[in-house]
């Protein structure tokens, strides 16, 4: 399988798309590695913003869109009758990294907006722009969206203001994929209080990560490790299926040192400009893409043969030992950071000038996260048991595309219509 990435450009060199992920019950987003360098340095690029990040977010929320319309199809973890092998793989690539991803590209001007608002606006503005989606989001869109999961299980029952009253009291409070932004706003807050009580360690960190910049290197090699050893510790003792919640707060256990390692790496990078330097589009990181690429094929292959040796060979593939899991942790981890950095190089060195067709989807990406949960949910339950070809693996594909295009016309539409309204463009 190929690497992800999707605009114009960068489709006309690199035809394959890579993606990969697990079954988990929300999706995750971006990160992104720089900093000052000692010696030599890429001239820094002035003037707007960088459009390959935009660009690159824009580009995981459709991978969200895609990991969440594929998932009832996969063959292993299928909900519905049909299912296509591949699917599997896509959960995989995706699970893998996107998330954490999304963590190192939010982080990256959270330091300049600190700088630029202080403490107190800063924190206002992350209240409004996070925590009002989130609070709307538990509150009204997830219980609309596992309604249609409850009805497929259970039936009606006593109807939906019942199953909303017992999901806010008793619980299970499914969150779905908008964990993220309560995390991210808990992500924030913690850097407002280093930037206040002690800066200087977050301008270290971009210090190292932007130390040698013709030799991004050793950038990679000191990303790749910090994952792996945020990462591979908790793995062990939490495992994979296991998630801190506290009402609608949620996030997997064994994940969150490494959500948070790649959301201060991003910091850190935007704390001593490393848009301007490391990440340049003119930088050696992003010339040097060939190279990402071929370590995010080796590790993503490595894990696909570690998940289909416990699949096909151990005698109980639900209970792998200890031995397989420490591997598989190991395989994660590297797989996140290459795959990472590959998502940043290829954008940044083929898509980040001119016009892109992730373009139009730049203004509505973050209503189409917050809504596309609620269509994705219905449209899976009105498709299933309906076979709409003799052969399954086809209708499997067709139920896939059909939730994936509507879900996101649906979600888009809501998005645009909302910033209709005065004052939802500040939230929206």
């Amino acid at each position: 399988m190929g690497v992800l990435c999707c605009t114009a450009p960068l489709l006309n060199r690199l035809i394959r798309i890579n993606i990969c992920a697990i079954w988990h019950r929300g999706a995750r987003m971006v990160v992104i590695v720089s900093s000052v360098a000692e010696g030599k340095r890429t001239a820094p690029v002035t003037g707007a913003r960088n459009a390959a990040f935009d660009r690159a977010r824009s580009f995981i929320i459709l991978l969200v869109l895609i990991h969440h319309s594929v998932i009832p199809y996969t063959y292993y973890g299928h909900t519905d009758r049909q299912s296509f092998l591949l699917f599997d793989a896509v959960v995989t690539f995706n699970d893998s990294f996107f998330m954490a991803a999304m963590f190192l590209l939010s982080g990256l001007f959270t330091w300049s907006s600190l700088q630029r608002k202080g403490v107190s606006d800063f924190l206002r503005g992350r209240w409004l722009r996070l925590g009002l989606p989130f609070a709307i989001g538990a509150g009204m869109l997830m219980p609309s969206a596992y309604y249609a999961v409850e009805l497929r299980h259970s039936g009606p029952g006593a109807g939906f203001i019942a199953f909303w009253w017992k999901t806010v009291t008793v619980g299970p409070w499914e969150s779905g994929p908008i964990w993220f932004l309560g995390v991210l706003l808990a992500f924030d807050m913690l850097a407002a209080a280093v930037y206040l009580v002690a800066p200087g360690i977050v301008e270290a960190l971009g210090r190292v990560s932007t130390a040698k910049l013709e030799h991004p290197t050793y950038a990679f090699c000191m990303f790749l490790a910090a994952s792996v050893v945020v990462y591979v510790p908790l793995d062990h003792h939490y495992g994979i299926a296991q998630w801190f919640t506290l009402g609608p707060l949620a996030v997997q256990s064994d994940r969150a040192l490494l959500y948070l390692l790649y959301f201060f790496v991003g910091v850190g990078i935007g704390a001593v400009h490393g848009d301007r330097s490391l990440l340049s589009p003119d930088g050696a990181l992003a010339r040097r893409w060939p190279l990402w690429l071929a370590a995010t094929i080796v590790t993503y292959a490595a894990l696909i043969g570690l998940i289909f040796y416990k699949r096909e060979f151990l005698p109980d593939p639900n209970n792998p030992p200890q031995g397989w899991d420490n591997v598989h942790a190991f395989l994660f981890a590297s797989f996140s950071a290459a795959q990472t950095v590959n998502l940043l190089a290829l954008f940044l060195r083929f898509d980040n000038s001119g016009s892109s067709i992730l373009d139009p989807l730049r203004e509505s990406s973050f209503g189409i996260f917050l809504i596309h949960y609620v269509p994705v949910l219905w449209l899976q339950y009105l498709l299933f048991g309906f076979t709409l070809t003799p052969i399954p693996q086809v209708t499997a594909i067709l139920k896939a595309l059909l939730v994936f295009v509507l879900a996101l016309a649906i979600s888009w539409g809501a998005t645009l219509a909302l910033r209709r309204i005065p004052g939802v463009k500040h939230v929206l």
